[in-house]
């Protein structure tokens, strides 16, 4: 498994979702033992947030995590709406309590939302200052996003989390190589794509016999050619979490990424930033 570093730490390039965990509780046993043997396959990074089944994601991973807490680089978010002072200390908590650890590794801003950057930045740093987080970044910024926070002096932001696969490469343009510049790790949600759409165009699939694989294992393949960029897919079924571990060391030729630029052209212009 390749890595790079995160907030000063060496990550995997290829991490776990935890998108809709928690949601049905029938699924529970099979979520956790899902993480846990990503663990054991190299995916040691593992993404949630108080959003997703509202608490239920971070109970699911706070399960997953007994015994193998060292082991894990944990990240979460906070919704905007939390996003003060008072409101980041009180959802720290309760993540820290649902997730049953002392600290969270990275704690990110799901999105922006009516406090002020500098509220919210404060907050954060109280929160890294305490020792309930190591470090905290960002979800969903552009780059007039990221250059805003740039611009209040802060050198804290380890990274920006945003939609990115071959269906949705605006980042490509503009923000994306900002980021590359100033150091700044992207991750990358959704890297399979929506409702399996993307996985099923011919341009993957052509790509994937001739390497004898998935069309799952080519899109994260296509993200990890860009330096600087982490995957994290989400995925329950044994079988597809060894093919998601399997993918960091797929090398894709340059008449494969023409292939798959001639299905998703790569951006000529500033695009809005997509978001899910």
């Amino acid at each position: 498994m390749g890595t790079l570093e995160l907030a000063g730490v060496s990550v995997p390039v290829i991490g776990q979702g935890t998108w809709h965990m928690g949601e049905v509780a029938s699924q529970r046993r099979a979520e956790v033992a899902a993480l846990r043997e990503g663990i054991e396959l190299g995916l040691r990074l593992i993404d949630t947030a108080e959003m997703y089944g509202e608490g239920g994601a971070e109970l699911v991973v706070g399960e997953a995590l007994a015994g193998l807490r060292e082991q894990v680089f944990l990240l979460s978010k906070v919704y905007p709406h939390n996003a003060s002072r008072q409101g980041m200390a009180q959802a720290c908590v309760r993540s820290l309590k649902r997730l049953r650890t002392e600290r969270i590794d990275l704690y990110l801003l799901h999105w922006r939302g009516q406090y002020p950057l500098a509220e919210t930045v404060e907050a954060f740093e109280r929160l890294r200052e305490e020792g309930k987080i190591g470090s905290w970044g960002v979800s969903n910024f552009d780059l007039d996003d990221l250059q805003e926070l740039h611009n209040l002096g802060v050198a804290g932001c380890a990274t920006n989390q945003v939609l990115y696969n071959p269906e949705a490469r605006g980042i490509e343009f503009d923000l994306l190589p900002w980021q590359q510049r100033q150091g700044m790790p992207l991750m990358a949600y959704c890297p399979l794509g929506q409702a399996g759409q993307l996985l099923r165009h011919p341009a993957l699939r052509q790509v994937a016999e001739t390497h004898g694989v998935t069309p799952a294992q080519v899109a994260l393949a296509w993200l990890l050619r860009q330096p600087g960029v982490i995957a994290i897919p989400k995925a329950v079924e044994p079988a597809h979490l060894r093919l998601n571990a399997a993918a960091a060391s797929l090398q894709l030729s340059g008449a494969d990424l023409a292939l798959i630029d001639a299905a998703y052209p790569a951006p000529t212009c500033k695009q809005s930033l997509q978001m899910v």
